[in-house]
């Protein structure tokens, strides 16, 4: 079943439940996902789709730092409860092992040695990774395996 199905199908779970939280997050979430594909002019695949939902999950963890900063502990208990939700969707995370095995295969694959090429890395790396590290983590490996 396609990421975007699910998301759909449990939107209408959570509408015949009444789960006010659930259908609020997966209807902005299913929102941004329509945005996209009509700038796009076509379907979204799943790499795209995963994408867009750790944009909502950046933004809500944004959300969190600035309710903080202002004593709003409403909205950061309701950020953090949207992120739990989110996160069921979402791929679990790679290890710092599994990321530095991926990060030496791509450099190998590449042909690279030197940390000006560092693009070329990046560009055969991140397809694998995918949503399952974030883009500044992958970098610093990245960058860390070159220089040593």
């Amino acid at each position: 079943m396609s990421l975007k199905l699910k998301l759909e199908n449990d939107l209408k779970q959570a509408m015949r439940t009444g789960d006010d939280l659930s259908k609020r997050t997966l209807r902005l979430c299913l929102s941004a996902i329509k945005l996209a594909e009509v700038e796009k002019r076509d379907q979204l695949d799943e790499g795209e789709i995963l994408g867009i939902l750790q944009k909502q999950v950046k933004s809500r963890h944004e959300t969190i730092d600035e309710a903080g900063a202002v004593g709003r502990d409403d909205l950061v208990q309701g950020a953090e409860a949207e992120i739990e939700i989110l996160k069921v969707y979402l791929p679990q995370p790679l290890t710092e092992a599994e990321l530095t095995d991926l990060v030496k295969e791509a450099i190998a694959e590449a042909g690279v040695t030197e940390a000006q090429e560092m693009g070329k890395v990046m560009k055969v790396l991140m397809p694998r990774i995918q949503g399952r590290a974030d883009g500044k983590a992958v970098s610093a490996a990245v960058r860390q395996q070159l220089t040593s």
